[in-house]
């Protein structure tokens, strides 16, 4: 590398990672693949990897996306569902790092606070906490931040008025207790989104009863676990195991690409396709209006996901039911709607949503002078204007969160790599007069969703042109990896 050599010393890193779920397992493989003359280190907070996947434990935790995607492109995955319960995902991550070498690269129990950033050395100075007490020092060249945009300690507080009044147990999913015994209980599950739909089935199979009880519904989807496309590959392909696994992958690529584009392009025609659906798969006493009909059009907000339907198994086998209506109040033992209905449960279930902590938190200063990153412009997807040799992990919203974190892996090695063969030590993305002049800003997030916009103020903002503007799709983002301009809108300090 060409960067002047890093004062030595035990944690000193030219590459230092920060968390140590599916996006930094994977920087850390990228990192080693093509930039393996380079040291670096991965830190997480936690007693041990898997991000997510380690953290939550409500009934049922699953991926919402498909496994031949969210999985690693250089380790396939090989069992057969395409929707995979977290256990399976925590162990596949687990298994990954191992066999790559990459688990040897984390320090564990170790929270990153702050960030400091010196022009004259040209290093960050991390500051960080190991164990929950005892202070520690790491510096580095580049920061790789891969905590996603969760707040994983405190969750969403949704506005339940009385719900501080009710007697029986409160959960968040996010906080799960594990030893809970909810069999033979009658349980509210408050809330419409991937969490509950999640929640709903797998409580049904021990609850006396469960409701889903939403202010406003969701669309959600059936999807085999395996389709015919994936039996057939299976099957038949089982002698060619490299096309199988492309084909898979670039199957689940296509269909969600495919997917997202004609309800964007014919949204009216895509709804009424998904209530036709629906409708089919409900039990006769619960109506589709207006349990299932939402007020807008297929993908403004997040699709939820059902293998083999099994959310429409819970509520026609009687034990499982969804309520829509808006909660006038809770008292010690009763949920009353503004409808005038009433629901008794022993144990609610607040699914409202997570969240949005960006960069883990972590305060940021550049000589000395703090760094918001709300008040700034994403480049590329995954730099931010006037911070120098920072890069992010931000997924996709209508594909899984690991195309997103490997397409910015791949181009962020390429960045590094560049900068070592022209002698280069920084990388500082910079508006040009003609950006800000005429530069809009725009969401970096394409979503309506409740909790993106109680916390879409704490996010740095996309532009309308250029380096700047945000994300697409996977295709166009891993071609821009590949091959796509990396010098516009930045400037490249040399040593």
């Amino acid at each position: 590398m060409a960067w002047e050599p890093i004062e030595k010393g035990e944690d000193n890193f030219d590459v230092l990672v920060i968390g140590a779920g599916i996006a930094g397992v994977n920087f850390g493989y990228r990192l080693q693949e093509r930039c393996p003359n380079l040291s670096y280190a991965i830190l997480e907070g936690r007693h041990e990897l898997g991000g997510t996947w380690s953290l939550f434990k409500y009934p049922g935790i699953r991926s919402d996306s498909d496994l031949y995607t969210f999985g690693f492109p250089w380790r396939p995955w090989k069992e057969n569902t395409s929707i995979a319960q977290g256990g399976l995902i925590k162990n596949y991550i687990k298994d990954s790092a191992r066999i790559s070498g990459v688990d040897k690269h984390i320090h564990f129990q170790t929270k990153v606070n702050a960030a400091a950033w010196s022009s004259d050395s040209k290093t960050w100075t991390l500051d960080a906490t190991y164990n929950g007490k005892q202070p520690k020092t790491y510096k580095c060249r580049w920061v790789l931040i891969c905590t996603g945009y969760y707040d994983y300690e405190v969750p969403l507080q949704a506005q339940i008025p009385g719900i501080e009044d009710f007697k029986g147990q409160v959960i968040h999913p996010q906080f799960w207790p594990e030893d809970y015994d909810y069999s033979n209980k009658d349980v509210v599950v408050i809330g419409s989104g991937a969490t509950a739909i999640t929640v709903l089935p797998v409580m049904a199979e021990k609850a006396k009863s469960v409701a889903m009880l939403q202010r406003s519904p969701s669309y959600i989807m059936a999807v085999p676990s395996e389709d015919g496309i994936e039996w057939f590959l299976r099957t038949c392909m089982w002698w060619f195991p490299a096309f199988q696994n492309w084909a898979l992958r670039v199957k689940w690529i296509l269909a969600p690409l495919l997917l997202t584009t004609l309800s964007a392009r014919f949204p009216a025609m895509v709804k009424r396709t998904l209530q036709r659906i629906t409708t089919a798969q409900l039990p006769k006493n619960l109506p589709i209006d207006p349990h299932f009909t939402p007020k807008y059009n297929p993908w403004e907000q997040r699709m939820c996901m059902c293998p083999d339907g099994d959310f429409f198994k819970a509520l026609r086998g009687g034990k499982a039911n969804v309520e829509t209506g808006v909660i006038e109040n809770i008292t010690k033992d009763t949920i009353k709607l503004s409808s005038g209905k009433e629901l008794h449960p022993d144990c609610i279930v607040t699914a409202t949503g997570l969240k949005l902590k960006f960069f883990g938190g972590i305060q940021m200063t550049i000589d000395g002078k703090k760094y918001d990153p709300a008040q700034h412009f994403v480049w590329k997807g995954m730099m931010l204007e006037n911070l120098p040799n920072v890069s992010f992990v931000m997924g996709y919203v209508d594909a899984s969160w690991t195309l997103g974190a490997d397409a910015t892996a791949q181009l962020q090695t390429r960045i590094i790599n560049q900068m070592a063969k022209e002698g280069v030590v920084t990388v500082i993305p910079r508006q040009s007069a003609d950006d800000q002049a005429h530069m809009k800003e725009k969401s970096i997030l394409k979503l309506n969703s409740t909790y993106v916009e109680k916390g879409k103020h704490q996010l740095p903002k996309a532009g309308s042109r250029g380096q700047w503007a945000p994300r697409s799709t996977y295709l166009s983002d891993i071609w821009n990896a590949w091959y796509g301009d990396i010098k516009g809108s930045a400037e490249w300090v040399s040593a």
